[in-house]
């Protein structure tokens, strides 16, 4: 172009990722383009490196091929609600003095307050301490063993405390033949979930060991379990997204056992069990949390595939396993909320960000379904329904796909993104949203608000980079 040719016609400009400059130079009628560019969020030019080579490099089939595995094998799952038992018969390893806890794997000096007092409320659930100060003295000696409920086919929200006497959800996933468990949800208020352990917190749970645990066992035996992926596939039609929102889903699982329940057990049991599910909107959170895990382990160990298959954090971590890497561990510090507060909290009173509740993210809902739950959106702080919208299509830019069963009415029956692939994580900056509760960071006061929180990058470069090297070694 020559000079006369730019006095004639005028320049020809290209905006890059400066879209509101290049709306302004085509209102006034000025010939604008904009180049839909981000820089990089990761600055550590290894884990860029290794995303470029996972994703455009000589071993970039090998790895599309895995994921596309992946993905057949989350899409082809059938989860189905079987039986609740007590962590000891499920967990063999579960004995006397261990412990399993949410998130990555933490030593007891390095845990956050509330996980603190649930494992003291949890030692004299078990009658290893008379007391509180008692149990927090034997917590902190050598005489506990703590262990990730990961490891142990487990998972469990916030605190994710499990010992050997709590009743523990039993999901099957029929077709790959895995289980996965998650405790029975307590209800709302002080729980141990989010810290509590004072003599209220441990009644409740001595009751869902006594009573609600066993009739729901004799229910779904009775009923032969209860398929879980058409209940979630309504649910989200019906406004939920299976993290923050469980309403819908309680209602129809509640649906599913009441008349099977009221057969099996004695009319003043039941009463009860039925009056605690109902009044709980999130008692279903577990189940989907037993679900997702179930889900999610079997596609562990696939050669070359970038999909995520855990996130969990403890509220000092954050954690994530790879399916290409096996069990292996990528962590980074957690992140704190951002939410909305119950009255007389603020944010100063909050703890990092905890639990195991993050599996549900993983399988596409939670903060990657927020489309279909906008008053979820409201409740958490992070706007309004268009909001919702966005949150959702943006967890699309780090997936591999969509789950053609579970869709959302508000994106024309597009199905929920499913499937974190870490290379489009670190190629797009984008790191996944994920819907949690918020507890005090004291131990003993439990939950003090709502929100969203993201996933640390770090981790996603960790694990980048350790594919990376473990396909170029192989």
């Amino acid at each position: 172009m020559t000079a006369r040719d730019l006095l004639d016609t005028g320049p020809k400009v290209i905006g890059v990722g400066l879209q509101g400059f290049v709306d302004d130079l085509q209102s006034q009628g000025f010939s604008a383009s904009a180049l839909d560019w981000r820089p990089p969020a990761s600055k550590n030019i290894q884990a860029l490196a290794a995303a470029e080579q996972l994703s455009n490099g000589s071993i970039a089939e090998l790895v599309n091929n895995a994921n596309a595995q992946a993905m057949e094998r989350m899409h082809s799952a059938d989860p189905v609600l079987t039986d609740v038992q007590l962590a000891a018969d499920c967990i063999e390893e579960l004995g006397d003095h261990i412990i399993l806890h949410a998130g990555p794997p933490i030593e007891w000096q390095d845990m956050c307050g509330p996980m603190q007092g649930a494992i003291a409320g949890a030692i004299v659930l078990e009658g290893w301490a008379k007391n509180l100060d008692a149990a927090f003295k034997l917590a902190a000696s050598d005489k506990i063993t703590f262990e990730p409920n990961h490891h142990h086919d487990a998972v469990g929200p916030m605190t994710g405390i499990v010992t050997q006497s709590m009743p523990l959800m039993v999901v099957e996933n029929k077709t790959f033949g895995n289980k996965s468990y998650c405790a029975i949800n307590e209800g709302l208020g002080k729980v141990m979930r989010f810290g509590g352990n004072d003599e209220s917190v441990l009644e409740r749970l001595r009751w869902l060991e006594s009573t609600l645990g066993p009739l729901m066992a004799d229910t779904l035996l009775a009923c032969d379990g209860i398929g879980l992926k058409n209940i979630i596939s309504r649910g989200l039609s019906m406004g939920d997204e299976m993290h923050q929102r469980n309403v819908a889903c309680t209602s129809l699982l509640l649906r599913e056992i009441a008349p099977t329940m009221a057969r099996v057990g004695d009319p003043d049991t039941v009463s009860e069990a039925l009056a605690f599910i109902a009044g709980n909107d999130q008692f279903f959170l577990n189940v989907a949390m037993a679900m997702g895990k179930a889900i999610m382990d079997p596609v562990r160990d696939i050669g070359g595939a970038s999909v995520v298959t855990a996130m969990c954090r403890n509220g000092t971590e954050f954690g994530i396993r790879v399916s290409g890497c096996g069990d292996q561990w990528f962590t980074a510090p957690v992140e704190m909320p951002r939410g909305l507060y119950f009255p007389g909290f603020t944010e100063n009173d909050a703890n990092p960000d905890m639990g195991d509740s993050t599996i549900v993210e993983t399988i596409g809902l939670g903060g990657f379904a927020m489309a279909a739950s906008p008053a979820v959106a409201g409740f958490v702080g992070a706007g309004g329904a268009a909001d919702a919208v966005t949150y959702t299509n943006q967890m699309a830019e780090i997936t591999c796909a969509r789950n053609p069963e579970w869709t959302i009415p508000a994106l024309d029956f597009a199905g929920v993104p499913s499937g974190i692939d870490i290379c489009k994580v670190i190629n797009s900056g984008i790191t996944p949203t994920i819907n949690t509760g918020i507890a005090h960071k004291e131990p003993g006061i439990g939950q003090v608000g709502a929100g969203v929180v993201n996933a640390p990058l770090g981790c996603f470069e960790q694990a980048c980079i350790a594919l990376s090297e473990r396909l170029a070694a192989s």
